[in-house]
């Protein structure tokens, strides 16, 4: 998830955004910007709202495609224009065509606020938006406008909001989550030190609130080591875990970070087991001097069905995918971006069949989901906003040999700590 690519790399998906954007906003018409639309009735007897017209439904993506998780920004926005693609060659939603509107923020917040200011009021729907610092910034806005908005990030400060649907399981479910798997499968006893590597923000601590709740019930001590996103070498904090005598390490930071964690864990002789938020681990990874550490005993936690798992949908996914970006990596962004475009549009479907695609309208559909899901990630609960749509993870490994360069090693579970955990709000 994290960007591995090189300066030419990151100018070509500057220059992707660039083209996505213009030709998305170039084909919307004028009357997709809300405001003077917003509640007005269709000559089809349907109530619309801000970006929607009788002819196009506009939805956003507030991306990162050149700043520290620009692959992961790649395949999901890559992903999320062959959903609209396919759905518009299909007759579209409601008598209308999707225009996916796409703009870079480059995983910073004042550039983010900017973006969003710039397209909220010209749009039905955000099915992407990066970044816990940037979403957290404009949860009120986000909140008070009403836009449905699909966060591609996972903190416990995103939730509460009627407007912001967190997919799957938030950091804190996964930690605690995979402490129990460390438990049970690892060797992890009562009395043992783990370490937990976790960026500074929203993420790394709603990541280490999940790791500290289940340590606490289960009898094990952390050894917090934080750093920041822009931190490169992990020799220190090797050495803080090692001194420790920790028996296992959490990692929540970024794929660089865990590059340079494992690599340099194993090369100083601290052989023991690493579990990863979701965001810890990218397929290109497996391209780094960290692979023979990473392919040992490294394994990451989600909600998200990995792209190696050959069920219908997920091969339908990954053959079309292939045949429109062919040579581009298949990694963790693809399904998850399929799948909140997915989510989006079943809410306009849904609001289509009670003639309101207005703000209100749409939000109503989304929330009387109670089970969606299938092919791509655990069952998601959508009639809340102030828990977790999950609260059960995949634990998947490295494999150099596995599309997406993941496979499972545990199918997907509630552990018992996860389940009456008290999750916080906001």
């Amino acid at each position: 998830m994290g960007e591995i690519g090189t300066r030419a790399g990151i100018a070509a998906l500057a220059l992707l955004s660039l083209a996505v954007a213009t030709s998305a906003a170039g084909c919307a018409s004028d009357k997709a910007t809300g405001g003077a639309d917003a509640g007005a009735v269709s000559g089809d007897g349907v109530k619309t709202g801000p970006g929607v017209t009788a002819t196009t439904i506009t939805v956003s993506a507030l991306t990162d495609l050149t700043g520290p998780y620009a692959s992961f920004g790649k395949s999901q926005t890559q992903a999320q224009q062959l959903y609209f693609d396919q759905v518009n060659a299909g007759g579209g939603v409601c008598g209308r065509k999707y225009e996916l509107v796409v703009r870079d923020h480059g995983y910073d917040t004042q550039k983010a606020v900017a973006a969003y200011t710039e397209v909220a009021p010209r749009s039905a729907a955000i099915p992407q938006f990066i970044g816990s610092p940037m979403i957290t910034a404009l949860k009120q806005r986000v909140d008070g406008d009403r836009l449905l908005t699909i966060p591609m990030a996972w903190a416990t400060t995103l939730l509460g909001s009627r407007a912001i649907q967190v997919t799957g399981t938030t950091y804190d479910i996964d930690m605690i989550n995979g402490v129990e798997f460390l438990t049970k499968e690892k060797g992890v006893k009562s009395g043992d030190k783990i370490g937990h590597l976790y960026f500074e923000g929203d993420y790394g601590e709603s990541s280490l609130n999940g790791s500290k709740y289940a340590a606490d019930k289960l009898g094990l001590r952390i050894v917090e080591q934080k750093i920041k996103a822009t931190d490169q070498d992990m020799s220190a904090q090797v050495a803080a875990f090692k001194a420790a005598g920790v028996k296992a390490v959490l990692v929540s930071v970024g794929p660089r970070q865990t590059a340079s964690l494992v690599g340099v864990s194993l090369a100083k002789g601290m052989d023991v087991p690493f579990v990863g938020s979701n965001s810890a681990y990218s397929p290109q990874l497996l391209g780094t001097p960290a692979a023979p550490a990473l392919l040992k005993d490294f394994y990451y936690v989600t909600a998200g069905t990995p792209v190696s798992v050959k069920n219908p949908g997920m091969r339908k996914l990954v053959a079309d995918y292939q045949a429109k970006y062919p040579g581009e990596t298949l990694d963790s962004g693809v399904a998850s971006g399929w799948s909140a475009a997915m989510i989006v549009d079943e809410a306009m479907k849904k609001a289509c069949e009670a003639k309101d695609l207005s703000r209100d309208g749409v939000l109503n559909a989304h929330r009387s989901q109670s089970s969606f899901g299938g092919d791509f990630g655990t069952p998601m609960d959508f009639t809340f906003f102030d828990k977790p749509a999950s609260r059960s993870s995949y634990v998947l490994k490295p494999d150099k040999a596995a599309l997406g360069g993941a496979v499972v090693f545990r199918e997907p579970e509630v552990s018992e700590l996860a389940k009456d955990y008290p999750v916080p709000v906001g």
